[in-house]
Parts: C-alpha cells; structure tokens; sequence
C-alpha cells in the first residue's frame, strides 16, 4: 500500500513509519516538524520513503500529501491535555477543523483506508471504579483535548463513504522508548524522575489509567491495515491491554525497584478529571491483538536509557509536548 502518515516524526509516528516500510509499504510522512525531525534519521535513505513538511491545516498541502496514496493514517495533532489546554485555539484548529478537512480531501482523493488515532481518554471519569469501560460505554470528555478527539470520531462514524474505510482506534496511554523520545508521559516521566531526581510527588495515586507500549500501539495500527475491509470498516477499537490498567502509586512500586532510595510524596486528591479502567476484549478476539511489551518492560526500557546516558539533555522541550 501506499500509505500517508500524518505526524510521522512524532513518538507514536516515528515508530510506526519503519514498521510499515518493513513491511513493504510505501510510506509518504507529512509533519511540520514542530520537536524536529532527528526522529526520521533512521527511515530518510528507505527507497519507499517520502516526507513533506507541511502542516493538516494548509489545504493545497493536504491535496498534494494525498495524491496517489491508498492509505492514511492520522496521528498528527495536538497532544494531551496540558499542550491542548495551553493553546486552545490552535488544538481546535489542528484537532479538529485540520482533521475533518483531511477526511473529507481523502474522500475525495480516493483513498480506501483512514485509520484515526483516538484516546481512551474519551471515556473521562468512571461513574464506577470496580468496572470496565469498553466500545460501548459512554463517552464522557473532560479535556478540550478528549473533546476534539470525540468530536473527529463522530464525524467519521457518520459518513458516508462507500469506497473509504474508517477506523477509530483509542490508544491506552502510551510509554516506552520510541525515535522521538518524550518525557512527559506517566511512565516515562515517572521513571525519569525517580531515577535523576530521586524524589517524586504524585497527585492522586488511586486513580487508574490503562497502558501501552508506543511499539505495540504501532503493531495496532500496522495491523488495522494488514486486515480486511470488512473486519475494521466503521469500527472502533480500544487499544490495550485489560490487565495492564494501574494505578499511579502501582506504577510507583513498579519503578522503586530501579531507585531504592527514591523519596515519594502522594499528594491524596478526591477528585480527578480522569478515572478509567478500560476492557481490550474487542481487538484482542476480532483481530487477534495483544501486547508484546508490558510496563515492566517500558520501566526498565526508560530506565537503562537513562543509566547509560543515552539523551543527555532529558529536561529538553524537544521530549515533551
């Protein structure tokens, strides 16, 4: 396939676009290059690579991203809460004015894949920790970020596209080490700070969040267009791992071991925006789905990253969003 990564330099993108060429796919990445663009070192010389820095919302630049692809996988955007929260205008801009007009222009261009990377934070707050929320659960979000993100998928569970399918993919939080390293993840952020700093404050450890390794959210995607047509068109699917929902004092005790003599300072908090533990039943019995790479693994993947000194400037704004 000729496929059409938007955000491809970016942490899930930059893993995504070397699985893909391995595969056989032609890969075209279409990125503005906003953390720059170190993280494409690796696939620049494939001869099925293409790239054009150009952003989702310049219209004409979009028409050209889409010529000829038969595929497009829409990762760019303005990610979490905090970057979203910060510029507002500009993450409804990108979120989800850029990314309805991107649907539309690959309607138009005949693309016969578009594969949408959500977030399980669309579910918001449970109205019950001891259960799970799945496809079917309501949508309740609490963040600009969630809302642009619901906002997309609702537009493409309601087209009408005989000759485009679509696919809503909502993503565990993702962890791990990836091309374009970021450090304001939970995991991620967490073992840094316990390993450099060791001290960590954390709010509210009894609120749970489910997890995935960045690899395994591209093995996701690269299999969502691996399938047919007909077992992925018009379906969402929950990107994880049931058993791997934590706590934030879990994920604690799961780095410890890394930085025994870490001081940790919980912060107790009644009330947080966010509150979820998600069931991955769907693509793990329609597609045959499941991770490869646990927390533990993500842990002590971050970790010896940081012990061998492997990014020497970790507090850089390049690793966060």
């Amino acid at each position: 396939m000729r496929i059409l990564v938007t955000g491809g330099a970016g942490y899930v993108g930059s893993t995504l676009t070397p699985m893909l060429l391995a595969d056989g796919h032609h890969v075209r990445v279409m990125d503005t290059l906003l953390h720059d663009g170190q993280s494409l070192l690796g696939p620049w010389a494939h001869p099925e690579f293409e790239f054009t820095r150009s952003d989702i919302s310049d219209s004409k630049a979009v028409r050209d991203a889409l010529a000829g692809m038969d595929a497009v996988v829409h990762l760019a955007a303005i990610v979490g809460d905090p970057a979203c929260a910060r510029e507002p205008d500009l993450a409804r801009r990108v979120n989800l004015e850029a990314s309805l007009g991107l649907l539309e222009e690959s309607k138009r261009a005949g693309v016969t894949r578009f594969v949408f990377a959500s977030t399980c934070s669309n579910y918001g707050k449970m109205n019950d920790t001891l259960q799970y929320v799945d496809e079917t659960s309501e949508l309740r979000p609490v963040s600009l970020y969630a809302e642009t993100k619901v906002g997309m998928e609702r537009a493409m569970l309601g087209l009408s596209c005989p000759g485009m399918g679509t696919t809503v993919l909502r993503f565990a939080t993702v962890f791990g080490v990836s091309p374009r390293m970021r450090f304001d993840l939970t995991v991620n952020e967490f073992t840094l700070e316990l390993l450099t700093k060791k001290r960590l404050t954390v709010f509210g450890e009894q609120f749970w969040r489910p997890y995935i390794h960045v690899r395994d959210a591209a093995r996701a995607i690269a299999l969502v267009l691996s399938c047919s047509d007909s077992q992925v068109r018009g379906e969402v699917f929950n990107v994880g791992s049931t058993p791997e929902n934590y706590q934030k004092g879990q994920l604690v005790n799961m780095i410890l071991p890394y930085a025994p003599d870490a001081k940790i300072e919980f912060i107790h908090k009644e009330e947080d925006p966010r509150d979820y533990r998600v069931c991955f039943a769907k693509i793990r019995q329609r597609l045959g789905f499941d991770v490869m790479f646990d927390v533990n693994r993500g842990i002590r993947e971050v970790a010896r990253l940081v012990e061998n000194g492997i990014i020497q400037e970790t507090t850089a704004t390049t690793y966060r969003n």
